[in-house]
């Protein structure tokens, strides 16, 4: 007797975003990490729509001219570069009539503060954008960051000597 399964149709499909899309959107990812490296706030914010939502770890920031002043104060406080912004291998995805998408993946950026060397962090991101005119903006992005690995204690570290 023969037991066959077969997946469901929804696991099976995979989104077919048109090539010019991935093109455009590839242009957006540009326009942000080239505003992240020059710590420009009015470049990165940009990148945005006018009723944009950024969600950070300090919560929710809205609006164009709101997300311009967060990047403005972030900047005055520390140096960003090699900001890099990677998109997961199967977005971006298409919503609704294919005038907003929806997209995740990775980012790794360098900063330092006034004091101190550099620190690297890296996290992961999602976001919802729009099309405008021949361009894609963003509408909400939500980052967070991935914790360092713990630190492994030296062999001769112990409670009494640290």
């Amino acid at each position: 007797m023969a037991i066959g399964f077969t997946a469901p149709a929804f696991a099976q499909q995979k989104d077919t975003v048109d090539p010019q899309i991935i093109r455009q959107y590839a242009e957006l990812s540009k326009k942000f990490d080239e505003a992240y490296n020059n710590n420009d706030a009015a470049a990165l914010t940009a990148c945005f729509t006018a009723d944009a939502v950024l969600v950070n770890d300090t919560g929710p920031v809205y609006g164009r001219e709101a997300i311009e002043k967060h990047f403005a104060d972030v900047f005055k406080q520390v140096h960003v570069s090699n900001h890099i912004g990677q998109r997961d291998q199967y977005s971006p995805h298409i919503l609704g009539t294919g005038n907003e998408i929806w997209a995740n993946g990775e980012w790794s950026l360098t900063f330092q503060g006034k004091s101190g060397g550099p620190i690297q962090a890296k996290g992961h991101w999602s976001a919802i954008d729009t099309r405008e005119g021949d361009a894609w903006k963003i509408r909400m992005l939500t980052w967070n960051v991935t914790p360092p690995p713990a630190a492994s204690p030296s062999p001769t570290a112990s409670p009494s000597n640290q």
